[in-house]
């Protein structure tokens, strides 16, 4: 597509009470193909006030390599070109400038995996690629339903980014998205089953300590400080991937929950980390490390949180992860401007509490919005420290690729301002198997037996979800 072409976007918005609808009702009752569920436990003004759910893309991107391919789904028409994930996205964003009160009302939904960093640093040779994922795919679309939790308000919103919408096509679009709203679906208030049978890891519990050990060799010769070591586990899916979520989302609220259905494969997850948002010039990330669980009464929650806070491990892995972020802000953002402007904040949900921070820093004018997000990808909290060196170890120790697991998930609108979670506490589930994988940071102390353990409970906290 020609990215002149999308440059004066006509746009159609739709209001209606929302009181009476939720975003798994919505969800049910939109019609159409490939849908996406974005959408937070912390239903406030700063994080979660919108949720996002949308249906039929004009358009997917899925990069493999050094190369992108780009489908255009209504046309039926394919092409692979020669192209980073981060410059065909570009040929898809717009000049559209209409303000409206809400992030996201058009374009790209889906994952950045750990993978795509390879089109940018030289970490080592791509190693197997076992589930056969892309390293990066996103799916743009025209009509969303925007749920304002605040304020208690839908909005359904075409944007016409394909640029063969006339006037009468888009009002018939937008009467069929409040035609489907309308209607209750039977979905809603089945209880399908889903479950996953009992899981296997990838790599045995020997070979995974020994590399381990072999990580604490580099730390030795002061290779690195720190390095995050995964492992992927699988099961057989049964059921209702849907119904799944749903109970996710009620057992462990995150503030990053997500549904998206690619066709061939679903991932969705409940991550509790922004890894990078952009909003006008501002970038913002937000470093998550030390965790404790929540106490069963107050007098238990402030104790936890206090050893939490006295805790020299979790605090010196939390400044490290600190210093990674400001770097990350640094190499894209006008000098002098990154500043930390919340540190050591223990933020509680649902089950644990968790040390968070922030850092924010103002773009530089010869930079793009998607090159902070290239500058902040992988996440040092999936990585280690220094991160090059760290990734480049992983991929001397991890025997396949990640896929989506350290990666991004979220949305890009139309503009190019975008929010992406930290791939974390992620699952695809691709031809009846759902897989999840999970790391350990190691450090010099750590204990093999003790590391491998912590991923496989991890893992397991999302393949034994109940509810």
């Amino acid at each position: 597509m020609d990215p002149r072409a999308v440059k004066s976007n006509p746009l159609k918005v739709k209001e209606m009470e929302g009181d009476t609808l939720t975003p798994i009702s919505i969800f049910h009752r939109l019609s159409g193909k490939r849908k996406f569920l974005l959408e937070s436990s912390l239903k406030h003004e700063k994080s979660g006030r919108y949720s996002f759910i949308g249906s039929d893309p004009y358009l997917e991107l899925k990069a493999v390599g050094g190369e992108c391919e780009i489908h255009r789904i209504q046309e039926g028409v394919r092409c692979t070109q020669k192209l980073t994930i981060i410059d065909a996205i570009h040929q898809h964003l717009s000049s559209f400038d209409r303000s409206l009160p809400f992030p996201f009302y058009g374009g790209g939904v889906g994952y950045i995996g750990y993978d795509a960093i390879r089109q940018y640093e030289n970490i080592g040779g791509t190693p197997a690629d076992d589930m056969e994922m892309p390293d990066a795919h996103l799916m743009f679309y025209e009509q969303v339903v925007v749920m304002d939790h605040q304020l208690q308000k839908i909005y359904l919103v075409f944007l016409d980014l394909s640029g063969n919408g006339t006037e009468e096509q888009m009002a018939k679009k937008l009467h069929q998205m409040e035609e489907d709203l309308k209607t209750p679906s039977k979905q809603e208030f089945s209880r399908e089953i889903a479950n996953t049978s009992s899981f296997h890891s990838t790599i045995k519990k020997a070979v995974f300590e020994e590399k381990v050990k072999k990580a604490q060799e580099h730390i030795k010769r002061g290779d690195i400080f720190q390095v995050v070591l995964s492992q992927r586990l699988q099961a057989e899916f049964k059921g209702s991937p849907f119904s799944f979520y749903r109970k996710l989302r009620r057992t462990n609220p995150s503030p990053y929950m997500f549904y998206i259905d690619f066709d061939d494969y679903l991932v969705l997850g409940a991550s509790p980390e922004s890894l990078v948002s952009v909003k006008g010039e501002h970038v913002l990330t937000n470093p998550i490390a030390g965790t404790r669980r929540r106490g069963m009464t107050e007098e238990e929650d402030q104790q936890l949180e206090k050893d939490l806070l006295s805790d020299e491990k979790e605090l010196a892995e939390h400044r490290m992860l600190v210093d990674l972020g400001r770097n990350d802000l640094g190499r894209v953002c006008e000098i002098g401007s990154v500043e930390l402007t919340k540190f050591l904040t223990v933020e509680r949900y649902k089950h644990v509490m968790h040390i968070v921070s922030e850092v924010k820093g103002k773009l530089r004018k010869n930079v793009s919005r998607l090159d902070a997000l290239l500058s902040c990808l992988p996440a040092g909290t999936v990585s280690g420290a220094p991160k090059i060196r760290a990734m480049q170890i992983i991929n001397e120790l991890e025997v396949s690729k990640r896929g989506v697991y350290a990666g991004a998930v979220g949305y890009i609108n139309v503009t190019g301002e975008f929010d992406f979670a930290l791939a974390i506490r992620t699952m695809v589930i691709k031809a009846n198997t759902a897989y999840v994988q999970a790391g350990a940071g190691i450090v010099l102390d750590s204990v093999p037996q003790n590391e491998y353990e912590e991923t496989i409970h991890k893992a397991k906290a999302l393949l034994e979800v109940k509810g």
